[in-house]
C-alpha cells in the first residue's frame, strides 16, 4: 500500500477491544474464540472506503495499551487526522486511562479530531455496570468537544455510525488537500 488518505489512530488501556475494533471495522468480523493477546508496539491495518466517488484509504494504527509501551505510542500518532480512544464500559480505571491518552495526543496533533469509544456494550446485557455512569463520560466528552461511540465489537453495535463518521472526516481530508494546492 503506498499511500494513505487518513490516519486515524487507536489509544487505550490493554483488553478494552481496540483491535477487535479495528477487526469488526476493516473485515467486518468478531473473533470469538481467539484467546486474548497484547498489541506489541503498533499494529497497522488499511481500509478503503467510496466517498462522493472517490476512493480512499484510511491508514488505522491500533496502538499497545500497556504503559511500558507509552512512549513508542506517541510516534504512532503523529500526524494522525483522528483519534479512537478506546475504554471497557464497565471498568472506571480504562476511562480515566483513556483521559490520559487524550491529553498526550492534544501535545503531539491539536487537530487530531477525537471519538471517544466506550468499548463491550454488550456485557451491560448480562448485568454488568457502566462504570463510570455514561451520563459522567457524555459530560466529559461535550467538555473537550469529542464525540461519544458507545459500541460493540461482538455485536457490531454503532460501528456502523462510527464508519460514517470515518469517510466525512476522508472527505475534508481531500477538501483539505485540494485547498492547499
Amino acid at each position: 500500500m503506498n499511500r494513505v488518505d487518513l490516519k486515524v489512530v487507536l489509544l487505550g488501556n490493554s483488553a478494552v477491544g481496540k483491535t477487535s475494533l479495528v477487526e469488526r471495522f476493516v473485515n467486518e468480523r468478531f473473533n470469538e474464540g481467539l484467546s486474548y493477546q497484547n498489541t506489541i508496539g503498533a499494529a497497522f491495518a488499511a481500509k478503503q472506503m467510496q466517498v462522493n466517488g472517490k476512493r480512499l484509504i484510511m491508514g488505522i494504527w491500533d496502538t499497545a495499551g500497556s504503559e511500558k509501551y507509552d512512549a513508542m505510542s506517541r510516534i504512532y500518532y503523529r500526524g494522525a487526522k483522528a483519534a479512537v480512544i478506546c475504554y471497557d464500559i464497565t471498568k472506571s480505571n480504562t476511562f480515566q486511562r483513556a483521559k490520559f491518552w487524550i491529553r498526550e495526543l492534544r501535545e503531539v496533533e491539536e487537530g487530531c479530531k477525537i471519538y471517544i469509544c466506550a468499548t463491550k456494550n454488550d456485557i451491560l446485557e448480562h448485568g454488568a455496570v457502566p462504570s463510570p455512569n455514561i451520563d459522567v463520560v457524555k459530560t466529559y466528552t461535550a467538555g473537550i468537544r469529542a464525540k461519544l461511540f458507545i459500541t460493540s465489537s461482538k455485536t457490531g453495535e454503532n460501528l456502523n455510525c462510527l464508519m460514517k463518521l470515518h469517510k466525512i472526516l476522508c472527505l475534508i481530508q481531500i477538501m483539505y488537500k485540494k485547498l492547499k494546492r
